[in-house]
């Protein structure tokens, strides 16, 4: 029998999943999966998901893919890498995943993005592009009607 109160316990969750998030916001780019994760913080798998969804509104797996679509658009707006040299660099294995979870969120593939890009004007500061060109989560992205 647990003798703390469930608040404390609940808190404790929070600064656990916290901790999560800064290290999926820190290590985007490296192989992560929710079972290390989890054992980082001494939950199981199945309680950070289900946590992390419920204080995050998403999956842990779902956010660390956000993060990384995030850094992708800003290495696709610098334009000198290649799609491919991008996927790699944010810690995508695969390129099919990449491009399907960036298409996604942003509503184009990344082709298109850094085709698009490239072709822009001047760059306005990065406090606006950050803001606009944030990825919408959940596959809320509008998705271009066809020609």
């Amino acid at each position: 029998m647990n003798s703390k109160p469930a608040s404390e316990q609940r808190l404790r969750d929070l600064a656990r999943l916290r901790r999560v998030r800064d290290r999926i916001d820190r290590e985007y780019a490296q192989p992560l999966d929710v079972e290390a994760l989890a054992r980082g913080v001494n939950m199981s798998a199945g309680h950070l998901s289900r946590q992390f969804r419920l204080a995050y509104g998403e999956s842990p797996y779902a956010y660390l893919m956000t993060r990384r679509i995030e850094r992708a658009m800003a290495l696709l707006r610098r334009g000198d890498l290649s799609v491919t040299e991008v996927c790699f660099a944010v810690g995508c294995a695969s390129l099919g995943t990449f491009s399907t979870r960036f298409t996604e969120l942003v509503g184009v593939p990344p082709s298109v993005y850094r085709r698009r890009a490239a072709s822009g004007a001047a760059e306005p500061p990065s406090c606006i592009t950050k803001q606009v060109t944030r990825p919408v989560r959940n596959r809320e992205a509008q998705v271009p009607a066809p020609g």
